[in-house]
């Protein structure tokens, strides 16, 4: 893995586990890893868009489809009961 691939994951990292330590050193590692201020403008807003979506999803309870399971052996078993079907009506 690149110097740049690694900044822009620990950047990613960052603001998706502790986004109230970030601080203006993040972003000038990122222009110093190479790059621009609009490639800085995309790595935050998917990070900041999967971060959303998936605490959306989390909240409101939203199973995952069947097919994660068979894409990705051992998904299942490490995801624990979170997403399993309980038998509850979850539509309302």
């Amino acid at each position: 893995m690149g110097e740049a691939d690694r900044a822009m994951l620990v950047y990613a990292e960052k603001l998706t586990l502790r986004p109230w330590e970030m601080v203006k050193e993040d972003v000038i590692a990122l222009r110093a890893a190479g790059f621009s201020d609009g490639a800085i403008l995309d790595i935050n807003q998917v990070t900041a868009y999967y971060a959303y979506v998936n605490r959306l999803a989390d909240g409101l309870g939203v199973e995952l489809e069947p097919y994660w399971a068979e894409a990705q052996p051992g998904f299942e078993a490490e995801a624990g009961d979170k997403g399993a079907n309980d038998g509850r009506d979850h539509e309302g």
